[in-house]
């Protein structure tokens, strides 16, 4: 692979508003760590030493860094149980969570939600829906984290900006690493291999964020992602097919470049449109994947298994070992050395001209970071709503869990009860999944989650 990036110099740029008199708060072995999060001040370090904390954590204050310690193979643990569904999430600005072993969470096992200028470094995630999670947030460095057996991405970039994924190992997961209506991304010198797709960059339809563009995935090890799909039947993620090394389905002015793509069943690259995989229209939302721009990667041994449907329609156009493959509507998409890439559906694209090259690009983030505002209480509700509920509720329609409407209805003059039920859940029905309990959330936290549902919440 090719030499390191300087990332020191970035780090230094997530570093924002430290206390005058910040303090290392250590937490022993086995205690709960969230009595030590809600006395930390901004600016404080919260350093966890090694043992087993079968618990969950949230932190929703600005400038805390928690780390887990590490001697040997004793690691600082975070275990699920698979009862749990999330292990540490964190709406705080600047924060930083690093050095932990995280396992066998429903949802998530490392969340940011609504967290600017955010750090997730040198953890190890096993066995999530989506393993290291930021959604809404602005500048993030995910570095140096291993992430294998998600049901969905081991690491899902969704709905944010200036994002750089560095360094990074994933493997036996649905997706590998994931930009989902992101803007302004860099994912660079990661491994990704043994995943049902390796690098996926999406565009999904009805969500808050519209767009996604100006993703950059370069000087990355894409190999051998050929495992069955088994994302859960109700998850968008179950439709991904096996055997892609980077698939791109709706974003525009995508560069893939210096990478070695080898080994991936269906193709190297896919390129394509929303509604390939039967997508739900939305729009405010271009479903067609413009301004592929596909520089010079090595490529060996793709395309060499096809299955699926994707591959019934690769075989049908009498096509075989494949690099690149681009089905749709796109536009203004280009391919680098075309003679040398097996490709299929490239005929309308042009040369790459080499000034579009990525190769000199270090960061995607904000020199100097971004703002970090203040979120009033209902922007707390709603962001936590978004963090923890969606993963098993949506609106109007049957998840893993009831809809909203239908919880809505139930408690439309009650939000104690909702609340008392949230914290200690009883299983009511057996057509339904036992729900994990979200005391951890804090009192403050699910009096607005109850308030946004029952008062603002709509389809």
């Amino acid at each position: 692979m090719t030499t390191k990036l300087a990332l020191s110099s970035i780090l230094c740029t997530t570093i924002l508003g430290s206390a005058a008199y910040a303090a290392d708060i250590t937490v022993p072995s086995g205690d709960e760590i969230q009595k030590y999060v809600d006395q930390a001040q901004p600016g404080d370090t919260i350093l966890v030493e090694p043992g087993v904390y079968k618990q969950s954590v949230y932190i929703d204050k600005p400038n805390i860094t928690i780390r887990g310690l590490r001697d040997g193979d004793n690691w600082a643990v975070m275990d699920g149980e698979l009862i749990r569904n999330d292990g540490i999430i964190t709406s705080g600005h600047s924060s930083t969570i690093d050095g932990f072993f995280v396992k066998a969470y429903k949802g998530n096992g490392i969340m940011t939600q609504g967290a600017n200028n955010f750090t997730i470094s040198n953890n190890y995630v096993e066995g999530a829906f989506y393993g290291i999670f930021p959604q809404y947030g602005i500048n993030g460095l995910i570095t140096g984290n291993t992430v294998s057996g998600a049901e969905d991405a081991g690491v899902y970039v969704g709905m944010s900006d200036n994002v750089d994924v560095f360094e990074n190992i994933a493997f036996g997961n649905v997706m590998g690493l994931e930009f989902e209506n992101t803007r302004n991304g860099l994912m660079a010198n990661n491994h990704v291999y043994g995943n049902s797709a390796g690098i996926t960059l999406t565009l999904i339809p009805g969500l808050p964020v519209k767009d996604a563009n100006n993703l950059v995935i370069r000087d990355n090890l894409i190999e051998d992602n050929n495992i069955e799909n088994f994302a859960p039947a109700s998850s968008i993620a179950s439709q991904v097919p096996r055997g892609i090394g980077i698939g791109i389905v709706g974003p525009d002015k995508t560069t893939i470049e210096n990478n070695e793509i080898k080994n991936n069943g269906t193709a190297g690259i896919l390129v394509a449109d929303q509604t390939l995989f039967g997508m739900s229209t939305d729009p405010k939302n271009d479903p067609y994947s413009d301004e592929a721009i596909i520089m010079a990667n090595t490529f060996s041994g793709n395309g060499e298994d096809m299955t699926g449907i994707l591959g019934d329609l690769i075989k049908q156009a009498g096509a075989s070992g494949l690099d690149v493959v681009a089905l749709g509507k796109g536009r203004g998409s280009c391919l680098a050395n075309p003679d040398e890439v097996a490709s299929l559906g490239t005929d309308r694209w042009e040369t790459c001209d080499p000034s579009l090259s990525a190769a000199e690009m270090k960061t995607a983030m904000i020199p100097g970071g971004a703002e970090e505002p203040v979120y009033t209480a209902e922007q707390k509700g709603r962001l936590t709503y978004l963090a923890v509920c969606t993963g098993c509720h949506t609106y109007d329609s049957v998840l893993h869990g009831p809809s909203m409407q239908s919880i809505q209805a139930l408690y439309k003059d009650n939000a104690d009860g909702m609340i008392e039920y949230i914290s200690e859940p009883v299983r009511k029905r057996e057509d339904f999944p036992e729900m994990p309990p979200q005391a951890y959330l804090g009192e403050e936290n699910l009096n607005a989650i109850a308030d946004y549902i029952l008062n603002e919440l709509g389809g």
